[in-house]
């Protein structure tokens, strides 16, 4: 039987800053039968779109990208914060929906015709999601897909994914 993986999502009043509701999905990750379930399904839409390797935001997309792919059996490549890669990098800005901030990726994170598959927790304005499709066809990647476990209503729809195989597990108000 399927879980309501919305019982697994905490909300939190005004982290990380005022005003903000946080969607927080630790309750998910902690419950062992929730956190297989959304392992498994967004393994399903990557397995769909023929990923050949999953590509994760820090910090939560590596939570889930991570066991991704290790059940694909393909790779998985770390997006990262500014200072924390130790190779050589490529590097996108973007802003966020309480700030602005920068991701990195190691230049040979992604091979040229690649097909990847990003996964996140959560989408809102879409600045993250936008900065590493920058970045993976900067890299000559193909981006076949990307995955939330959340979709935030709330926002305007992000344009710069639209051509894109996209998969939310569930949508939840930003209220």
């Amino acid at each position: 039987m399927a879980l309501n993986l919305e019982d697994y999502v905490a909300s939190v009043r005004d982290f990380p800053t005022e005003g903000i509701l946080f969607r927080d999905v630790t309750p998910m990750v902690l419950d062992g039968a929730a956190f297989r379930e959304s392992i498994d399904k967004l393994a399903a839409f990557a397995e769909s779109v023929n990923a050949e390797v999953i590509a994760g935001p820090e910090s939560r997309g590596f939570i889930f990208g991570a066991p991704v792919a290790y059940k694909m059996g393909i790779g998985f490549t770390p997006v990262r914060k500014p200072g924390k890669l130790p190779r050589e990098t490529i590097s996108c800005a973007y802003e966020l929906e309480y700030g602005t901030n920068e991701l990195h990726m190691h230049k040979d994170s992604v091979k040229p015709g690649q097909r990847v598959v990003i996964i996140d927790d959560l989408l809102a304005t879409g600045g993250t999601i936008g900065a590493t499709v920058k970045m993976i066809e900067e890299l000559g990647g193909v981006v076949a897909g990307i995955a939330f476990i959340i979709k935030l209503t709330g926002f305007p729809e992000v344009k710069e994914i639209a051509k894109y195989p996209v998969c939310y597990l569930m949508e939840m108000s930003d209220k």
